[in-house]
């Protein structure tokens, strides 16, 4: 057993600028599945929201963020989050992080600031079209330089441990957990009475997505099987930009292009977007999905395409250099061609249900970014809120820790027990994985993704009974390894999707089903809370 001050699940945004403030009180662990820097943070192409110009203020990216969470937003939650966004902008620069920006007629540096869907003004700092991958190196750096922080890479937490599960006679609350060492293939135990949950989001549990491969839901499902209280999980982003290519199936085209000007139209040049929302191309991610969704099923086409061909062409290689050089690697030249997109799987508005610390339904365990649900994002994600949410977030769970759980305090001497691998085999057929995980991305996308309806998702939670035995089955028969570890996980984020969608009978943000077509405020703007 090892034991740590602080243990932290993940090491995106979220859990790397907690584990650096943590590291000034404790010791500290980080846990993660892959290599440090394999993140949904990564990923992000867009920037991260924050204000920042003269013309713009906290009460319009509120304003702007409750529109776009159709009504399912804690106003107070969204303030907090907001009006704490500078100071966090400061600390990641403090980190090292760089936005673009230019000089001004003083020397001075002022941030460049760009747009994106659902917002009324230019609130989005960004490194070129690389913002997320800027902000996982310069954190990692800091990391990897903190003598306090232990970066564990290629260990797969499994579940949680509670005081419940080793029946001590305590108050329930998380005292640790298990992780499996990938290399040597053996389990062990860790222990800190801070566990800080980051492990992102569930969208490869879709057959398209704009997420890596690491966003199997691992988080969301640990914490369900330790007894947490889930929220919100039928709300899926899909973003509804992401390139239609059978080679780069994944890659996203950053909604930061819509806001310098790129239009959405069809096959024949025609731009439709203003036939569904008077913001046209602008629109936030929901209403823009829905209607590309339909223009594909009305033309009969593959794809819709994202046009920006209008602007000069140094301007789009300068500003998204690298979606410039991936869409050339398949011979598509974005300053001379519109780009082929459709509709995948993005962002987790859902999660682990906590408060705006942080703090979930199980003493000693936080849980941050888009793991949780702290209701920033109610029914529909405002573009470029997520990065944000994670820094903010990520100091205000540190300061619940701390408060709850000083370092100073001395607590009783918990002893864990090993990882007891029990009269179990090797995995002798890993096709039976891969079955399952492809059936249940399969399933997922055809009846439970943008446009639902009751027969659909009737299907789906019938399916995944019978896949959520079989992987039942599997785990206690089979000594524990990464791909079966996912595939438990994924086909119980599944479930969780699944029956938070049925149990809402209406149509709100991006829960969309033609069967209840209306959004209903009158019986339906709450929480979807899933308890055990």
């Amino acid at each position: 057993m090892k034991t740590y001050d602080f243990i932290v699940v993940g090491s995106g945004i979220s859990g790397l600028s907690f584990a650096l403030r943590a590291a000034e009180h404790g010791t500290v662990a980080i846990v993660t599945k892959r290599d440090a820097a394999s993140t949904n943070t990564a990923w992000a192409q867009g920037g991260i929201a924050c204000v920042q110009g003269d013309d713009d203020s906290f009460d319009r990216h509120v304003a702007d963020t409750l529109d776009a969470g159709a009504g399912l937003c804690p106003e107070p939650v969204v303030r907090k989050i907001v009006s704490d966004g500078p100071r966090a902008i400061q600390e990641l620069i403090n980190w090292g992080v760089h936005f673009d920006g230019t000089i001004s007629d003083t020397g001075e540096e002022v941030i460049d600031l760009g747009r994106e869907g659902g917002h009324t003004r230019r609130r989005i700092l960004h490194h070129k079209d690389t913002t997320g991958r800027e902000i996982e190196t310069k954190l990692l750096a800091e990391v990897e330089a903190s003598p306090r922080i232990t970066l564990l890479e290629q260990h797969f937490a499994i579940d949680f441990i509670t005081t419940s599960k080793l029946a001590l006679d305590a108050p329930q609350r998380c005292v640790g957990l298990y992780v499996l060492n990938e290399e040597k293939g053996e389990v062990i135990t860790l222990r800190s009475d801070r566990v800080l949950l980051c492990t992102g989001g569930s969208g490869r549990v879709y057959l398209y997505t704009t997420n890596p491969d690491v966003a199997s839901g691992d988080g969301v499902a640990m914490a369900w099987r330790a007894g947490c209280e889930i929220a919100n999980m039928e709300f899926v982003q899909f973003h509804p930009t992401c390139l239609y290519h059978h080679e780069l199936k994944s890659f996203l085209i950053t909604e930061a292009m819509r806001g310098e000007g790129a239009e959405l139209i069809d096959k024949h040049g025609r731009r439709f977007m203003h036939e569904y929302d008077p913001r046209g191309s602008l629109a936030p991610r929901d209403i823009v999905a829905r209607a590309i969704d339909r223009e594909i099923k009305k033309t009969g086409g593959p794809c819709v395409f994202l046009d920006i061909t209008h602007k000069p062409a140094e301007f789009i290689r300068s500003r998204f250099p690298n979606i410039y050089d991936t869409c050339l690697t398949v011979d598509i030249d974005i300053t001379k061609q519109p780009i082929p997109v459709v509709p995948a799987a993005h962002y987790q508005c859902g999660g682990v249900r906590t408060n705006v610390h942080g703090a979930t339904s199980l003493p000693g365990l936080w849980a941050v970014g888009e793991v949780a649900c702290t209701g920033l994002h109610g029914a529909n994600r405002l573009a470029s809120n997520s990065l944000l949410e994670g820094v903010v977030v990520s100091k205000l769970a540190l300061q619940d820790c701390l408060e709850k759980v000083p370092v100073s305090q001395t607590r009783e001497t918990v002893s864990l027990p090993e990882w007891e691998s029990g009269d179990v085999s090797d995995v002798d057929e890993l096709v039976v994985i891969y079955h399952n995980w492809d059936e249940i991305r399969r399933l997922m996308w055809d009846y439970v993704s943008i446009v639902r309806t009751n027969k659909r998702l009737h299907r789906a939670a019938t399916r995944l009974q019978n896949l959520r035995r079989e992987v039942q089955e599997f785990y206690w028969n089979f000594r524990v390894t990464a791909e079966l570890l996912e595939l438990r996980n994924l086909v119980e984020v599944a479930t969780l999707i699944v029956d938070s969608a049925v149990s809402r009978k209406e149509s709100r943000g991006l829960h969309y089903t033609l069967d209840h077509p209306d959004r209903d405020d009158a019986k339906w703007q709450i929480d979807t809370v899933l308890k055990k």
